[in-house]
């Protein structure tokens, strides 16, 4: 099922432990706060002409196109206010985009909009480490506890390199800046920095003994943030960018830090929330400081942008390839396991994609492909539940309609 492959585990407490059950009525002051944001009238952006591939029998091998509009059609809607989509691919392409900017105007959303990209990092923080290691300069096989002495208490076994990039390592989440959405939204401008997360989860002690069970978290990459850092002299953004970001291309891709704002183009984000009569309001959750996310979640990027990533990265012209394999395996002996370096084995319809998906309150995002690049997706959705534990189903139908 697309469900699961497209939902980002780690943007919640945890994948194998329950989440409290999300307060769907807000506190009384934050209910007096919100103003009535209705749903604007439908907007839609025309596509880009699609382009298809003929296989040698003769047979179309590009995406759907008329799926793909009908996966658009009627947004904004409760589910989603935007969608930008582009597939591409050596057997055919389409562009499309659908749904508002903001709600207040209702004008078409942006189709070259920069948005919170979530735990697509991640797949920028596992390049910079695999090249690090193809540098000699991180050993995969070498316990973290070497890198990062002291960050560690004694009650943890030696956790290798690579066992944080797979999400075997056992680390217990980290804490966030509360359970709730009330809680987090009250303290959505604060500063709650990478290391005190990290001591958070040193105190919880081991979930389980490293390489035993696979546990997708974003505590894993925090933790590789720091490594990286340790390793280099320099700071988590500047050699993200240098290594990653400027070779891709990426020149819409930035690391904002603290800042709660999007700068340049971007389409508003919203979640949806329940007011004390019943009725759903939107409220504007665009500007949000996410420097907790830091190396796990914390980049702003573009369709365009994450589609060179994507294609550059599976090409080997930011990994070397013996480093690069890391990307496309997943633990053999652990059951149920399909996190791999950076990224998520989805088998779907006949074909093996490599995905990532990323989810911040108000933007949800997709990037997947196959190897060979034959197919490939990049989609970012104004999500209303962007963390909620399902799946998003503006996301789900473009994806089952792209993908297919």
């Amino acid at each position: 099922m697309i469900t699961n492959a497209f939902t980002d585990p780690a943007d919640h407490r945890s994948r194998r432990v329950h989440t409290r059950r999300r307060t769907t009525v807000l506190a009384a002051s934050l209910v007096l706060a919100l103003g009535a944001v209705p749903l604007a009238a439908p907007a839609f952006a025309s596509p880009a002409p699609a382009q298809t591939s003929v296989s040698a029998k003769g047979t179309k091998t590009g995406p759907d196109t008329a799926a793909l509009e009908a996966a658009l059609k009627n947004l904004p809607d409760k589910d989603g206010t935007f969608a930008l989509v582009r597939v591409g691919g050596t057997d055919g392409g389409w562009r499309g985009s659908a749904g508002a900017h903001d709600l207040a105007s209702g004008r078409a959303a942006d189709p070259d909009a920069r948005f919170r990209a979530g735990s697509t990092t991640k797949v920028v923080t596992a390049a910079v480490v695999l090249q690090l290691a193809a540098q000699g300069a991180v050993n995969l096989n070498a316990p973290v506890q070497r890198y990062l002495p002291g960050l560690f208490p004694h009650t943890f076994e030696p956790i290798t390199v690579r066992q944080l990039l797979n999400h075997t390592s056992g680390i217990q989440p980290g804490d966030g800046l509360g359970d709730t959405f009330e809680e987090v939204y009250t303290h959505r401008f604060d500063t709650l920095p990478p290391r005190k997360v990290v001591a958070s989860a040193m105190a919880k002690g081991p979930e389980f003994r490293p390489g035993r069970e696979q546990h997708y978290l974003n505590i894993n990459y925090t933790v590789l943030g720091l490594l990286i850092e340790k390793v280099t002299g320099h700071s988590y953004a500047s050699e993200a960018t240098r290594r990653v970001l400027r070779p891709a291309g990426m020149r819409d891709t930035y690391f904002p830090g603290t800042d709660p704002a999007i700068h340049g183009p971007h389409n508003r984000g919203y979640q949806a929330v329940k007011r004390a009569d019943g009725s759903t309001e939107f409220l504007d959750v665009t500007e949000w400081n996410q420097a907790d996310r830091w190396a796990a979640g914390d980049m702003i990027s573009t369709t365009a942008d994450l589609e060179r990533l994507v294609h550059h990265l599976f090409r080997g012209d930011l990994v070397p390839r013996p480093q690069l394999k890391e990307m496309f395996t997943v633990p053999s002996r652990i059951k149920g396991a399909t996190m791999s370096a950076g990224l998520q084995r989805f088998a779907f319809e006949g074909r093996v994609y490599w995905l990532k998906s990323g989810a911040r309150y108000g933007y949800g995002t997709v990037v997947a492909a196959t190897r060979d690049l034959s197919r490939t997706l990049v989609v970012s959705v104004g999500a209303t539940d962007a963390k909620s534990e399902g799946m998003n189903p503006v996301t789900e139908r473009i994806a089952r309609a792209a993908l297919k």
